[in-house]
């Protein structure tokens, strides 16, 4: 019987990979699989990982013919998996040596539907901790209760998917795969969703996942138009949490935190190439207006006022018609 299944897409990352699977070998255990997702990789990764196939143990190669982007390479890798257990991980990062038994120890422990774990963020050579942002460590709790409050960093605001562990049970009830196509912010529905629907979850304090940031080919460092998607990420957050039957309580922080992320971009509007940025601005403005209009004025009102002005000033720009591609 398979205990616990990783799931690790890779596109285009032969400078990272090898380290990657170094480390999944580390890691590796009788009952453990690692679902290998090459995207349609143009570089040398297709070789890298079929050499891994058959030197990792537990290794199971799955290639795309077509990219389809990190949301789709996860839920292929969620359709293959065959473990108790389900956790992630990104073809460019690594881990530390026995973190996923660990890991395994820990929600067998605490017995809930997933647990959430702080990291180590890589950036060239320093490195930071990052703990999840909930205050609780090793208490089972309703994840409805960690969303709020809508004013400050809760843990759907740490929405990193391979930093925890999570129960086939969630699989079994729809609730772990990702929306197929987004190509950024996909992340966000996936842990909103989660808290809203699952019924338990806990936070640990167990380092063993190491982020690397500023990957070239990475798209938070690519300015391009997939870096949109988040438009439709947070449109998605919106609807589905406006039909919740606690709406009235969650809908302020999912309103100011979609306000904080277009204001985020527009602060770094210069990194997009000037039709992307234009079209930024267009939707962007779009979004605006598709907020309940009562809460976006409520959660303007609270936020500084460089932020403020520089949404207020978007919400009366023409929008486009459309969404992002």
């Amino acid at each position: 019987m398979v205990k616990l299944s990783v799931i690790v897409p890779f596109y285009n990352v032969q400078q990272y990979a090898p380290d990657t699977l170094k480390s999944l070998r580390a890691n590796a255990r009788e009952d453990f699989e690692f679902i290998l997702v090459d995207d349609c990789s143009r570089d040398e990764t297709p070789d890298i990982l079929a050499r891994a196939e058959r030197e990792l143990p537990g290794a199971v190669h799955v290639r795309h013919e077509q990219n389809g982007g990190l949301a789709t390479a996860r839920n292929t890798g969620i359709d293959k998996a065959r473990g108790e257990y389900l956790t992630f991980l990104d073809g460019d990062d690594w881990l530390a040596p026995g973190y996923y038994p660990q890991l395994l120890a820990a929600i067998e422990e605490l017995g809930c539907d997933f647990v959430r774990t702080d990291h180590v963020q890589c950036t060239a050579r320093a490195r930071t901790i990052h703990r999840v942002p909930h205050g609780r460590r090793g208490v089972v709790m309703n994840p409805r209760e960690a969303i709020l409050p809508a004013d400050r960093s809760t843990s759907v605001d740490y929405a990193y998917a391979w930093a925890g562990i999570y129960h086939r049970r969630l699989v079994d009830r729809g609730l772990l795969h990702f929306t197929d196509g987004l190509r950024t912010a996909e992340d966000r529905p996936w842990i909103w969703k989660l808290h809203r629907e699952a019924e338990s979850f806990a936070t640990v304090g167990l380092l063993g996942v190491y982020y690397r940031r500023g990957v070239a080919s990475s798209l938070t460092q690519i300015g391009d138009v997939r870096q949109l998607d988040f438009i439709r990420a947070f449109d998605q957050v919106i609807e589905e949490t406006a039909q919740d039957r606690d709406a009235d309580k969650l809908l302020p922080k999912a309103v100011r935190t979609y306000c904080a992320i277009i204001s985020h971009h527009l602060g770094s509007i210069e990194r997009f190439e000037p039709p992307v940025a234009r079209k930024l601005k267009s939707l962007s403005a779009g979004a605006l207006r598709r907020m309940p209009q009562d809460i976006l004025d409520e959660a303007l009102d609270s936020m500084d006022v460089q932020r403020a002005t520089r949404l207020r000033r978007l919400r009366r720009r023409p929008a486009a018609t459309g969404v992002a591609a």
